[in-house]
């Protein structure tokens, strides 16, 4: 009954003893694999993080070259203007096409390219932006800001239509300005529902953007469920936002590296003679002549009169909304912007039946705007009847317009900026 037991059941607990010592082995053969894969990782982190402080020096150094130029990188990126935010001399201006159009030599920024009195102008600024836009990059740089000058350029024209359109918006949009605004800055919830609210308005640059399009509808919501959604997506939203920071960063090197501007030698502060600037820029617009030009904005300004109409459109523009909360931003961020606008046109307004009493509705609402928030505002009023002043479009400046209008800033950054008890103007001849 007894018998031995068979070969294969013996072998049994053989196998039992070893199967631990093969398990180790196939553990302590893993082990390198997960080592490797954890040093790639850190060896990536590594080349990433030093590239980026090595782009941020070169960003910096090569500043002097890139402040006076106008171009995608640094419009829809938050590299270079947040290097312009922390420079001491220079001065960060945000506008549009009223920013960067006009006759080269007395342009703003060519202008102050070589410091001329001590700072250089550095301008963020493209056809069609707005209100909006310039708020969205605003609130991006966030404590950046925080006690810096900076130039808020307005136009007109933004407050003759109903809005921003949504292709306008579109080639405006910043993909930095906007995750870092979503997911970042010092702004609470409150005010990011605001600003998450227009955004939402404009939802062609959110189709493809996700992540940013799901956080904006969290922070638009008004239940609190929707904010501890938007809280649990944040992380997700910062290493989102930490990867455009990177990308931003190497496009701002790549700029520059390929450009290769030359690094200006940048003037000592002296004083500008601004009358003779002034005289010589008026003797050269009288000798041109400012005959009017004929354009399809022009057309269709000209065809829009009676003060009735003017009025109307004045009076119902969601620009005024849109600017109201860039200066809340502002504000909140305890800036000290220059908000500064191009006259209007009285000799194109009026031939199409505008009269002075319904132009003045402009710079009556914007002086009030001005108040409200204790901002300086320079508005040219007294120059709208100037034909020298403005291009014979009548959208952007002429010669002598942009030396009073480099007056003004130059004033603005040395804080001799004349003010009155209900608004800061320029005056001038």
């Amino acid at each position: 009954m007894n018998s031995e037991t068979p070969p294969n059941l013996r072998r049994l607990p053989v196998r039992q003893e070893n199967r631990p010592h093969a398990e180790a082995t196939n553990e302590q053969a893993g082990r390198p694999h997960l080592f490797s894969a954890v040093t790639a990782c850190g060896l990536v982190a590594a080349i990433l993080v030093a590239g980026r402080i090595v782009a941020v020096h070169v960003e910096q150094t090569h500043f002097p070259a890139v402040a006076p130029e106008v171009f995608l990188q640094k419009n829809q990126g938050l590299a270079f203007q947040r290097v312009a935010a922390h420079a001491t001399n220079v001065l960060p201006g945000y506008g549009s096409s009223e920013l960067a159009i006009g006759p080269a030599a007395e342009r703003a920024a060519q202008f102050f390219s070589g410091a001329p009195s001590g700072f250089q102008l550095s301008v963020v600024a493209k056809p069609g932006a707005s209100s909006l836009t310039i708020l969205e990059k605003i609130a991006a740089l966030g404590p950046d800001l925080r006690g810096r000058k900076v130039v808020i350029s307005i136009s007109p024209s933004w407050f003759l239509s109903p809005g921003v359109t949504p292709e306008r918006y579109a080639t405006n949009f910043s993909a930095f300005a906007a995750n870092a605004l979503a997911f970042g800055s010092g702004f609470d919830l409150d005010f990011k529902r605001e600003i998450a609210l227009r955004m939402l308005e404009f939802p062609r640059t959110l189709a493809k953007r996700p992540l940013l399009n799901f956080a904006l509808q969290r922070l638009a919501s008004p239940h609190g469920f929707d904010r501890l959604v938007y809280c649990a997506v944040w992380p997700l939203g910062k290493m989102h936002q930490t990867v455009l920071d990177l990308q931003d960063h190497f496009g701002a090197l790549f700029h520059v590296l390929w450009e290769r501007r030359h690094v200006p030698a940048l003037h000592q502060s002296r004083l500008v003679d601004w009358e003779a600037l002034i005289s010589h820029a008026s003797s050269r617009t009288s000798s041109r002549g400012t005959e009017a030009e004929t354009s399809p904005e022009a057309e269709k300004r000209l065809t829009a009169g009676t003060d009735a109409n003017f009025r109307r459109r004045m009076n119902s523009t969601h620009e005024w909304s849109d600017f109201d909360l860039l200066l809340r931003a502002l504000a909140r961020m305890h800036a000290q912007p220059l908000l500064i606008s191009t006259p209007i046109c009285a000799r194109c307004y009026g031939e199409s039946g505008v009269s002075s009493s319904a132009r003045d509705i402009y710079y009556e609402k914007l002086r009030a705007f001005a108040r409200q928030y204790d901002f300086p505002l320079v508005d040219f009023a007294e120059h709208d009847s100037d034909p020298a002043f403005l291009d014979p479009q009548g959208y952007h400046l002429n010669a002598k317009g942009w030396i009073f209008y480099n007056r003004a800033l130059d004033e603005f950054f040395h804080d001799t900026l004349p003010r009155s008890d209900s608004t800061a103007q320029q005056s001038g001849n």
